[in-house]
Protein backbone atom coordinates (compact mmCIF):
# COMPACT_ATOMS: atom_id res chain seq x y z
CA UNK A 1 0.00 0.00 0.00
CA UNK A 2 1.74 3.09 -1.42
CA UNK A 3 2.07 6.40 0.61
CA UNK A 4 1.12 9.46 -1.15
CA UNK A 5 3.34 12.51 -1.71
CA UNK A 6 3.77 15.09 1.08
CA UNK A 7 2.23 17.97 -1.83
CA UNK A 8 -0.93 15.13 -2.36
CA UNK A 9 -1.01 14.87 1.48
CA UNK A 10 -1.90 19.01 1.67
CA UNK A 11 -4.29 19.34 -1.54
CA UNK A 12 -6.32 16.19 0.59
CA UNK A 13 -6.31 18.06 3.58
CA UNK A 14 -7.33 21.29 2.18
CA UNK A 15 -10.04 19.61 0.00
CA UNK A 16 -11.31 18.09 3.23
CA UNK A 17 -11.17 22.01 4.50
CA UNK A 18 -12.76 23.34 2.05
CA UNK A 19 -15.81 21.00 1.87
CA UNK A 20 -16.58 22.61 5.38
CA UNK A 21 -17.96 25.77 3.80
CA UNK A 22 -21.31 23.87 3.15
CA UNK A 23 -22.25 24.31 6.29
CA UNK A 24 -21.71 28.34 5.72
CA UNK A 25 -22.57 29.23 2.41
CA UNK A 26 -25.24 28.25 -0.15
CA UNK A 27 -24.71 25.84 -2.49
CA UNK A 28 -26.80 26.21 -5.28
CA UNK A 29 -29.26 28.95 -7.06
CA UNK A 30 -31.98 29.48 -8.81
CA UNK A 31 -32.95 32.87 -10.69
CA UNK A 32 -35.89 34.23 -12.29
CA UNK A 33 -36.09 37.22 -14.55
CA UNK A 34 -39.19 39.07 -16.10
CA UNK A 35 -40.48 42.30 -17.07
CA UNK A 36 -42.51 42.26 -14.28
CA UNK A 37 -39.31 41.29 -12.21
CA UNK A 38 -36.24 43.40 -14.01
CA UNK A 39 -34.07 43.02 -10.76
CA UNK A 40 -34.88 38.97 -10.63
CA UNK A 41 -36.17 36.79 -8.06
CA UNK A 42 -33.37 34.71 -6.19
CA UNK A 43 -33.47 31.59 -4.22
CA UNK A 44 -31.22 30.15 -2.14
CA UNK A 45 -30.37 26.27 -1.70
CA UNK A 46 -27.96 25.84 1.19
CA UNK A 47 -27.37 22.46 2.89
CA UNK A 48 -29.96 22.38 5.00
CA UNK A 49 -32.57 25.14 3.92
CA UNK A 50 -33.58 28.02 1.55
CA UNK A 51 -33.46 31.67 1.53
CA UNK A 52 -34.22 34.52 -0.65
CA UNK A 53 -37.26 35.60 -2.31
CA UNK A 54 -39.05 31.86 -2.22
CA UNK A 55 -42.28 33.40 -0.93
CA UNK A 56 -42.24 35.44 -4.37
CA UNK A 57 -41.19 32.67 -6.24
CA UNK A 58 -44.26 30.67 -5.00
CA UNK A 59 -46.87 33.23 -5.78
CA UNK A 60 -45.87 33.55 -9.12
CA UNK A 61 -45.60 29.90 -9.42
CA UNK A 62 -49.45 29.37 -8.08
CA UNK A 63 -50.68 30.73 -11.18
CA UNK A 64 -49.46 28.12 -13.68
CA UNK A 65 -50.41 25.44 -10.47
CA UNK A 66 -46.70 24.33 -9.39
CA UNK A 67 -46.56 23.10 -5.93
CA UNK A 68 -45.27 25.34 -3.17
CA UNK A 69 -41.43 25.22 -2.48
CA UNK A 70 -40.83 24.78 1.00
CA UNK A 71 -38.00 23.07 3.49
CA UNK A 72 -40.48 19.99 3.48
CA UNK A 73 -40.38 18.87 -0.17
CA UNK A 74 -36.47 18.39 0.03
CA UNK A 75 -35.93 15.57 2.82
CA UNK A 76 -32.70 15.83 1.60
CA UNK A 77 -32.31 18.65 4.19
CA UNK A 78 -32.57 16.00 6.83
CA UNK A 79 -29.21 14.02 6.22
CA UNK A 80 -26.96 16.31 3.66
CA UNK A 81 -25.32 17.60 7.05
CA UNK A 82 -24.65 14.14 7.98
CA UNK A 83 -23.24 12.57 4.53
CA UNK A 84 -21.21 15.78 4.09
CA UNK A 85 -19.76 15.30 7.66
CA UNK A 86 -18.82 11.79 7.08
CA UNK A 87 -16.58 12.90 3.84
CA UNK A 88 -15.22 15.43 5.40
CA UNK A 89 -14.70 13.33 7.85
CA UNK A 90 -13.16 10.76 5.93
CA UNK A 91 -10.89 13.29 3.96
CA UNK A 92 -9.26 14.34 7.29
CA UNK A 93 -8.56 10.64 7.88
CA UNK A 94 -7.26 10.23 4.50
CA UNK A 95 -5.04 12.85 5.31
CA UNK A 96 -3.79 11.40 8.41
CA UNK A 97 -3.64 7.39 6.59
CA UNK A 98 -1.92 9.07 3.42
CA UNK A 99 -2.70 6.19 1.70
CA UNK A 100 -3.66 5.81 -2.05
CA UNK A 101 -6.57 3.67 -1.27
CA UNK A 102 -8.14 6.46 0.87
CA UNK A 103 -7.22 9.43 -1.45
CA UNK A 104 -9.07 7.75 -4.26
CA UNK A 105 -12.23 6.45 -1.48
CA UNK A 106 -12.04 9.88 -0.53
CA UNK A 107 -12.30 11.12 -4.80
CA UNK A 108 -15.10 8.55 -5.29
CA UNK A 109 -17.13 9.68 -2.29
CA UNK A 110 -17.02 13.58 -4.05
CA UNK A 111 -17.57 12.09 -6.99
CA UNK A 112 -20.57 10.24 -6.15
CA UNK A 113 -22.30 12.99 -3.74
CA UNK A 114 -21.71 15.50 -7.07
CA UNK A 115 -23.43 13.33 -9.15
CA UNK A 116 -25.78 12.19 -6.88
CA UNK A 117 -27.02 16.04 -6.14
CA UNK A 118 -27.32 16.66 -9.84
CA UNK A 119 -29.51 13.45 -10.40
CA UNK A 120 -31.54 14.26 -7.36
CA UNK A 121 -32.04 17.76 -8.01
CA UNK A 122 -32.90 16.90 -11.81
CA UNK A 123 -35.63 14.50 -10.57
CA UNK A 124 -36.77 17.51 -8.15
CA UNK A 125 -37.25 19.66 -11.56
CA UNK A 126 -38.83 17.43 -13.53
CA UNK A 127 -41.74 16.51 -11.01
CA UNK A 128 -41.87 19.78 -9.80
CA UNK A 129 -41.96 21.12 -13.21
CA UNK A 130 -44.26 18.45 -14.89
CA UNK A 131 -46.77 17.86 -12.30
CA UNK A 132 -48.84 20.84 -12.07
CA UNK A 133 -52.19 21.52 -10.78
CA UNK A 134 -55.01 21.00 -13.61
CA UNK A 135 -57.04 23.70 -12.14
CA UNK A 136 -54.46 26.31 -12.30
CA UNK A 137 -55.62 30.02 -13.68
CA UNK A 138 -53.17 29.90 -16.59
CA UNK A 139 -52.75 26.51 -18.75
CA UNK A 140 -50.20 26.25 -21.64
CA UNK A 141 -51.05 23.25 -23.77
CA UNK A 142 -48.26 21.20 -23.60
CA UNK A 143 -45.74 22.91 -22.02
CA UNK A 144 -43.85 22.18 -19.05
CA UNK A 145 -42.01 24.66 -16.66
CA UNK A 146 -38.63 22.04 -15.38
CA UNK A 147 -36.06 24.39 -14.31
CA UNK A 148 -32.94 24.22 -15.65
CA UNK A 149 -30.28 22.00 -14.31
CA UNK A 150 -27.31 24.14 -14.92
CA UNK A 151 -27.48 27.41 -17.32
CA UNK A 152 -29.88 29.82 -19.25
CA UNK A 153 -33.89 28.76 -20.29
CA UNK A 154 -36.64 30.17 -21.24
CA UNK A 155 -40.31 29.79 -19.10
CA UNK A 156 -43.12 31.42 -20.64
CA UNK A 157 -42.14 35.30 -20.14
CA UNK A 158 -39.47 34.41 -17.74
CA UNK A 159 -35.75 33.59 -18.03
CA UNK A 160 -34.47 30.78 -15.73
CA UNK A 161 -31.10 30.32 -13.97
CA UNK A 162 -29.75 27.64 -12.43
CA UNK A 163 -26.29 27.06 -10.77
CA UNK A 164 -23.44 27.02 -8.44
CA UNK A 165 -23.49 29.83 -5.72
CA UNK A 166 -20.20 29.97 -3.29
CA UNK A 167 -20.74 26.64 -1.82
CA UNK A 168 -21.09 24.90 -4.95
CA UNK A 169 -18.47 26.38 -6.46
CA UNK A 170 -16.09 25.63 -3.43
CA UNK A 171 -17.00 22.09 -3.27
CA UNK A 172 -16.12 22.04 -7.08
CA UNK A 173 -12.58 23.46 -6.05
CA UNK A 174 -12.52 20.37 -3.78
CA UNK A 175 -13.54 18.34 -6.31
CA UNK A 176 -10.95 19.74 -8.84
CA UNK A 177 -8.13 19.24 -6.01
CA UNK A 178 -8.93 15.55 -5.39
CA UNK A 179 -8.52 14.77 -9.29
CA UNK A 180 -4.95 16.20 -9.60
CA UNK A 181 -4.24 14.34 -6.87
CA UNK A 182 -5.50 11.18 -8.30
CA UNK A 183 -4.40 11.58 -11.80
CA UNK A 184 -0.87 12.19 -10.20
CA UNK A 185 -0.64 9.37 -8.18
CA UNK A 186 -2.36 7.09 -10.63
CA UNK A 187 0.47 8.56 -13.22
CA UNK A 188 2.96 7.69 -10.45
CA UNK A 189 2.29 3.88 -10.03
Amino acid sequence: MKNISPLNRILVFIAAALMISAYFTPLWQISLWAPQYPEGLNMKIWIDRLSGDVEIINGVNHYIGMKHIGVEMFPEFTYLIYVFGVIIAFGFLAVLLAKRWAAYSFFAMIAILGVGVLVDMYLWGYDYGHNLDPTAAIKVPGMAYQPPLLGYKELLNFLAYSGPDTGGWILGVSGLLMAIVVLTEFRKK
